[in-house]
């Protein structure tokens, strides 16, 4: 009928296994990278002497795509062991090689990220070993291989139990729950006051907030039209309870103007009613990051703040001492790749104590009266909006990821500056080679500045949004391009990525959307365009480096030599060899 648990701590030998860091750290301040010991060093290289065996390859800088190079099958592309020394008389006979050598001496920090590339033969080598080539990192996280194995031996040495227990396998996962919630807040700096509460993934901690919302016929929902439908959905909420919805356009590259967001803002600022503001950090399909300081001046203006983090929070520092929204969603396999299903809403306790919830739950409540109406929450805040059991058995996994991704995360803003640089100027200068045309549309948005040293943030985020192109400048269709991808082992991602209104804005399709009518379908809404709705999706992570991006530019380069295109298109359409597009 309650929650009559222990909140009482109990150590356990085995959570002192920590990934890639030193065991004597403490678990609530994860330990500055400067000071991890990396388990990993036995892979560790000769920097210097690797480096200058690529740059006596070759002096001259490659112009991409390379002459007579033709794509037939990934798994029998040449494979490029990252800081290796290499054989000056072969190499030369190796594009990837000679491209790699160019790529340094054009972005020569990105040696200072190598640290990474040890990370990937230690923790990701199941890519090369599959020879897949995985640039879907914003659709999910790789899972590190040492992440998985502390996990799995410490499940193998305990016994852990529902949290809703005294028993000692409950307290055992009660102490893991609470080290999992003190992770997180110590991860994103959260000041005191904060909480954790741990759900299914993003889009139920987004749930949450909606639906406990105290929106009345005199609030305002805000929330910028590049959103993800998790935030979307929160309208229907607002809707119901009479208040208004109102968006923040979005600009042709995704994002939003900071100053047409404030005027947005201040016309319906709150007056006698609550209301809410979400900002979407950083967009799914557009690249755009959003700056966080417009939530500070929502705050100003009365407004509570709802922060999307799902897509910021792998690659970018998110403050919340500096940033201190109201609430922040994120998604845990999104940032580390394992454990999936589960997420967090991070939330101060102020904010939380005036959300309603609309039902209760096993877990969520200490006394029930049956029959009859009285209902008394659980003591402790946090699990009056934890439904049911949580998912105890993978939140050690939680600690431990965090405690990984804390000790690269400053590198990763440096890598993929420089790795997303390479490919969208090397996809830009793609040409057809029977009209000289190009071959692909960047739609999203590109980067204003590159990156130059450890430590600096990018202003956007590392996602290229594109649509393919036939030599008379028609796009080609994206299931046509998935297809393809998949038969060289390439996962990428197609369609609108769950955020109709950036992909409306990238794609120019915003006056079609607005003749949207109830009922409507998706092949409704393609045949008034005229074409697949959605985009191509290529994103870059933590495990990424230029042997992915190779493959993805020596894909797309297949698409320009006509003789190439027209037998994979043939073999999408089952059509006769011979005849033409």
């Amino acid at each position: 009928m309650g929650n009559n648990h222990s909140s009482s701590r109990q150590t356990h030998p085995s959570r002192e296994q920590h990934i890639g860091v030193d065991t004597n750290t403490n678990h609530n301040h994860p330990t500055p990278v400067s000071h991890v010991n990396l388990r990993y060093h036995k892979y560790q290289p000769s920097l210097t002497k690797s480096v200058s065996s690529y740059e006596t390859i070759s002096s001259e800088s490659p112009v991409w795509p390379p002459h007579n190079h033709r794509l037939n099958d990934s798994r029998s592309s040449p494979k490029l062991t990252v800081y290796a020394p290499l054989t000056p008389s072969i190499s030369r006979q190796d594009p990837e090689a000679r491209a790699y050598s160019a790529f340094l001496k054009s972005f020569p920090e990105y040696q200072s990220t190598w640290i990474l590339d040890t990370l990937r033969r230690a923790d990701f080598s199941r890519l090369d070993r599959t020879g897949e080539t995985y640039v879907d990192y914003m659709g999910g996280a790789q899972h590190p291989e040492s992440l998985v194995r502390i996990h799995s031996s410490f499940l193998n040495e305990s016994v852990m139990g529902n949290t809703h227990s005294v028993s000692n396998s409950s307290m055992l996962s009660s102490h893991c729950a609470d080290e999992a919630r003190e992770a997180v807040l110590s991860f994103f700096q959260a000041p005191p006051g904060y909480t954790v509460i741990f759900t299914a993934n993003a889009t139920g901690a987004l749930k949450l907030v909606g639906e406990s919302y105290p929106f009345t016929t005199d609030s305002s929902y805000i929330l910028g039209a590049d959103s993800h439908n998790s935030v979307h959905g929160i309208r229907q909420y607002a809707s119901s309870r009479g208040a208004e919805v109102h968006y923040i356009p979005s600009t042709s590259t995704g994002g939003f103007i900071v100053s047409t967001a404030k005027n947005v803002l201040r016309q319906h600022r709150p007056r006698n009613a609550r209301s809410l503001f979400a900002l979407t950090g950083l967009s799914n399909i557009s690249n755009a990051k959003n700056p966080l300081s417009i939530l500070k001046f929502a705050s100003s203006l009365g407004y509570n703040t709802l922060l999307d983090a799902a897509a910021l929070a792998p690659s970018s520092v998110i403050s919340l001492s500096e940033t201190p929204v109201d609430a922040m969603a994120i998604s845990f396999y999104k940032m580390f790749g394992y454990p999936t299903g589960v997420g967090a809403l991070i939330i101060k306790e102020s904010f939380l104590e005036t959300l309603e919830r609309p039902w209760f739950a096993g877990g969520s409540v200490n006394v029930v009266q049956v029959p009859g109406s009285i209902v008394t929450r659980a003591n402790n805040l946090h699990e009056q909006f934890e439904d049911g059991t949580i998912n105890f058995m993978t939140l050690p996994a939680i600690t431990d990821g965090l405690r990984f991704l804390s000790a690269y995360l400053p590198f990763l803003p440096l890598r993929l500056s420089c790795l997303s640089h390479y490919l969208v100027t090397s996809l830009s200068r793609l040409r057809h080679d029977s009209t000289g045309t190009p071959v692909v549309k960047i739609l999203s948005r590109l980067p204003s500045r590159r990156l130059k040293s450890i430590g600096e943030q990018a202003d956007c985020g590392s996602t290229i949004s594109l649509i393919f192109l036939s030599p008379s400048g028609t796009m080609l269709p994206n299931s046509f391009i998935e297809n393809t991808a998949v038969s060289h082992n390439i996962s990428l991602r197609t369609g609108c990525m769950c955020n109709p209104g950036g992909a409306a804005a990238l794609l120019g399709i915003e006056d079609q959307m607005e003749q949207l009518y109830p009922g409507v379908t998706l092949k409704d809404f393609e045949c008034v365009v005229g074409r697949e709705l959605g985009v191509v999706r290529i994103s870059l992570g933590l495990a990424s480096n230029f042997q992915d991006v190779w493959k993805v530019l020596t894909f797309v380069s297949s698409l320009a030599d006509t003789s190439t295109r027209q037998a994979l298109w043939n073999t999408w359409t089952n059509v006769p060899v011979g005849q033409a597009m």
